[in-house]
């Protein structure tokens, strides 16, 4: 016969039951942390799908301000709108565009010009191109953009004295069109500039930078958050790649440059809400501007009238924007079914939590009572000997 199993003392039955249940919180713990994390994921993906497919909602909404202009929506308008400033260097690099095509990119003064801002970038809706316009000014909208610092000297000349030469450059070109250049001008030089050194966003055909997008202290986005206005802009996919002499291309090294990190809300009161997350400025569809941390753009819009345009619409366009929607719907599905997980992990971990601490006290009482007995066992004994 096999002698009779020693039962397991009551301080190791409730040492292993505290273990046990304390490796069940860990692993509930983790649970959870790996599911906030797909979360974010997931609310990632959500607002990247949505800055791709566009805010069509924002033209619908009512806007302040003298709005009552046509919505440009295509390039050639887009033209008309450089065209109205007879005397700007935009103006005439537009103007010899229009009159002479390709061969513009060959003339001296020129073949190192990208193009002008206005035009080297598209946005879906009409209230979005407003704001941007807005916010960078018809100055810079007007802004002449060139590869490399040797084209910036192209464009103007100088005499001995230090004086403007205008028989050389583009003011010599305004010239020959009957268009005399006359005031200050922006020139943007895109080798010169600091470019975004992060990575970008996986998979995408417009190379979107990957930006952390902002969080609250509680690790939650903004309510209204849509976007950065940098991943905002189409840009031509002549553009996207080795623009620069260091192979960067327009989004990453002029877009960054004019908007950084400008984040786009749904509403004003949204906006304000993220103050804590807004470091770099931010628009709201409604109208609302902040230029930088503290600083707040009041009064009633002004509609600038030079705006990028709209990409033109196509059935390959609209199939894209299917399938977006289609990984929206899919997203968005399956954050639905972390949230229910991470309810179920949560509830599971408040109930161990509670036995864990339930079980703590016997535990407790029961090293109390056994000293308390072996105190008395101890009283008893001196007693005895003392006897």
């Amino acid at each position: 016969m096999f002698p009779p199993s020693t039962p397991t003392a009551p301080k190791e039955k409730l040492e292993d039951e505290l273990r046990k249940l304390g490796q069940q919180i860990r692993e509930h713990e983790n649970n959870i942390n790996h599911l906030n994390s797909e979360k974010i994921k997931f609310d990632d993906s959500i607002l990247n799908l949505q800055a791709t497919i566009g805010k069509s909602e924002s033209s619908s909404m009512a806007i302040a301000g003298n709005m009552d202009n046509p919505p440009s929506t295509n390039e050639e308008e887009v033209d008309k709108q450089i065209l109205q400033y007879e005397k700007s260097a935009a103006g005439i690099l537009c103007e010899l565009k229009i009159r002479h095509g390709a061969q513009t990119s060959h003339l001296t003064s020129t073949k190192d010009i990208v193009g002008i801002v206005a035009t080297l970038g598209k946005v879906e809706d009409d209230n979005l191109s407003r704001l941007f316009s807005e916010y960078l000014g018809v100055e810079t909208m007007l802004a002449i953009v060139c590869k490399t610092y040797e084209g910036v000297q192209a464009i103007e000349m100088y005499d001995e004295e230090g004086c403007i030469n205008k028989n050389c450059g583009l003011h010599g070109l305004g010239a020959s069109i009957g268009r005399a250049l006359d005031g200050r001008f922006l020139v943007i030089c895109l080798e010169s500039l600091r470019p975004y050194a992060g990575n970008h966003v996986v998979d995408d055909e417009q190379r979107k930078l990957d930006i952390l997008n902002p969080r609250l202290p509680n690790g939650e986005c903004p309510a209204g958050f849509l976007g950065f206005a940098v991943n905002m802009i189409n840009i031509d996919s002549s553009n996207l790649f080795c623009v620069t002499p260091t192979g960067y291309g327009l989004r990453e090294t002029l877009f960054y440059n004019l908007f950084s990190r400008l984040q786009v809300y749904k509403t004003r009161a949204e906006m304000i809400q993220a103050l804590p997350c807004i470091s770099e400025g931010a628009l709201s569809l409604d109208g609302g501007v902040i230029r930088s941390c503290g600083v707040f753009t009041l009064g009633n819009r002004e509609d600038i009238d030079v705006r990028f345009p709209r990409p033109e619409r196509s059935m390959e366009l609209d199939n894209h924007h299917g399938e977006i929607a289609r990984q929206l719907k899919e997203v968005k599905w399956k954050k639905e079914k972390i949230m229910e997980e991470l309810k179920r992990e949560q509830a599971l971990l408040d109930m161990t939590r509670l036995n864990f601490n339930k079980k703590k006290g016997d535990y407790l009482r029961y090293l109390a009572q056994r000293s308390s007995n072996a105190t008395k066992a101890q009283t008893a004994s001196d007693r005895f000997v003392s006897r």
